[in-house]
């Protein structure tokens, strides 16, 4: 029996060809390419690490198909303007938002994640003068 659920299972994939920029000896030239360039080039993924990397969508597509299937479509319709509606929720430019009301209806707010911990406001960088900030969105300066 198939509900039309999306597939959980995750899915390898490998890039198409390896960018490898080599030097004169063969290597891979890190100085001037950088650290990183080379690991995302030749080191491939492991299949769980993208399916890791989109857990949040992958578990809204299949409470949204659910609910499409359980109660009809004006369920997912109705909580996709809510989470619209929530997202559009702005402050001034010199202040986070805390995205209070996204978080209650996606039901984060009941989790402790990694980025609740260490996401901690004293510790942002971000700084500058709140007039010239504001002006600036406005497209006065």
């Amino acid at each position: 029996m198939s509900f039309a659920l999306p597939s959980v299972k995750p899915k390898p994939s490998l890039p198409e060809s390896f960018d490898i920029h080599e030097g004169s000896l063969g290597v891979p030239d890190l100085m001037t390419n950088g650290l990183a360039s080379a690991r995302c080039s030749v080191d491939a993924s492991h299949p769980v690490a993208l399916s890791e990397l989109n857990y949040r969508k992958n578990v809204d597509k299949m409470n949204m198909t659910v609910l499409r299937n359980t109660q009809g479509l004006h369920a997912p319709l109705r909580i996709t303007m809510e989470l619209k509606s929530a997202q559009k929720i702005g402050r001034l430019p010199f202040l986070q938002s805390s995205n209070v009301m996204y978080d209650v209806l996606t039901g984060r707010d009941l989790e402790i994640g990694p980025e609740d911990i260490f996401n901690t406001p004293e510790f942002l960088e971000i700084s500058g003068q709140p007039h010239a900030m504001v002006e600036r969105s406005l497209g006065l300066l």
